[in-house]
C-alpha cells in the first residue's frame, strides 16, 4: 500500500454505526503496487500500479503495509499517476462526482443543492460544475467548508442554522418552487429527508449519498413523493469499478479535474489516529 484515503465510512466501524465482526483492518480508498500474484491471476502483475476499488471495506483492508486482495478488488491504472492522488477515485471522489454525473444525469442550466460539504460533497459540486449547473446550493452548518465548495463550483453556500424556516423551505423559496437536483452526503435521517422535500415537487431529483446510520429506519411522507419526485441513492457514485475507474485516472491524468481542493493533510501511516481526529472535527 502506498496511500490510504480516511473516508468516513472507516470512522463508521469505529463507531459502531457500521456493525462489523471483529478483529478487522478497515480502509478501502487506496492505491498501491502489486508485490506478488496468486495462482490464476491475470489481471495484473508484480510491479504494476493498482488502485483498490469501491466495494465492501473488508474486501480491502487499506489501512496496513501490505494488504491481500481478492483480483475483481484491483483495477490496473496509469503507471504514472500519483498515488497520493489518484487513491481518492477508490471511494470519495468517484463517489460524489458520480452521484451527480451517473445517478441524478444533472442537466445544463439547473439547479443543485449539496448537503454535506467534506470530501464527498466536494466531488459532488465538482460533479454538479462539469454537468453544466447553472447554479449549484452548498448546505453546511461547518462555515469553514464554505471557501473551498466556491473554489470548486459551489456557486453560493447556506447553513441551516441561520434560519428559522426548515431548510427546505428556504431552498424552494431560494429556487422558485424546488431545485431540480439534491444530494445528501451527510449520512443523517432528517438531512435524507430535507433534500429529498427540497426538490421541485413534480420532477426533482434528490440522492442519498451518505451512508445513514446503522439499524434505523425512515419514515416519510408519501406525499412528497406522489407528485413526481424521484428518490435514489447508489454506491460508488453508480460507476462500475472495473470499467470507469481507470477512465477516471486518465481523465485526472488529463487534467479534466483536480483533486488538490479534496486533500488538506498528508500524514504517515504512524499518525492515522491524527488523521481521524482531524476527519471528526471537520477539519479535512
Amino acid at each position: 500500500m502506498v496511500a490510504s484515503g480516511v473516508c468516513r465510512s472507516d470512522d463508521h466501524v469505529t463507531s459502531g454505526n457500521f456493525v462489523t465482526p471483529l478483529p478487522v483492518i478497515a480502509g478501502h480508498e487506496a492505491a498501491g503496487i502489486v508485490e506478488s500474484i496468486g495462482e490464476g491471476v491475470t489481471a495484473v502483475k508484480p510491479g504494476i500500479e493498482l488502485l483498490l476499488g469501491e466495494g465492501n471495506f473488508l474486501s480491502t483492508s487499506t489501512f496496513s503495509q501490505y494488504t491481500v486482495v481478492d483480483e475483481i478488488s484491483v483495477v490496473k491504472i496509469d503507471a504514472a499517476a500519483p498515488l497520493e492522488k489518484v487513491c481518492l477515485i477508490g471511494c470519495g471522489f468517484t463517489t460524489g462526482y458520480g452521484s451527480a454525473i451517473e445517478v441524478a444525469k444533472v442537466t445544463p442550466g439547473s439547479t443543485c443543492a449539496v448537503f454535506g460539504l467534506g470530501g464527498v460533497g466536494l466531488s459532488v459540486v465538482m460533479g454538479c460544475k462539469a454537468a453544466g449547473a447553472a447554479r449549484i446550493i452548498g448546505v453546511d452548518i461547518n462555515k469553514d467548508k464554505y471557501a473551498k465548495a466556491k473554489q470548486v463550483g459551489a456557486t453560493e453556500c447556506i447553513s441551516p442554522q441561520d434560519f428559522k424556516k426548515p431548510i427546505h423551505e428556504v431552498l424552494k423559496e431560494m429556487s422558485g418552487g424546488g431545485v431540480d437536483f439534491s444530494f445528501e452526503v451527510v449520512g443523517q435521517l432528517d438531512t435524507m429527508v430535507a433534500a429529498l422535500a427540497s426538490c421541485q415537487e413534480a420532477y426533482g431529483v434528490s440522492v442519498i449519498v451518505g451512508v445513514p446510520p446503522d439499524s434505523q429506519n425512515l419514515s416519510v411522507n408519501p406525499m412528497l413523493l406522489l407528485g413526481g419526485r424521484t428518490w435514489t441513492g447508489a454506491i460508488f457514485g453508480g460507476f462500475k469499478s472495473k470499467d470507469s475507474v481507470p477512465k477516471l485516472v486518465t481523465d485526472f491524468m488529463a487534467k479534466k479535474y483536480s483533486f488538490d481542493p479534496l486533500i488538506t493533510h498528508v500524514l504517515p501511516f504512524e499518525k492515522i489516529n491524527e488523521a481521524f481526529d482531524l476527519l471528526r472535527s471537520g477539519k479535512r
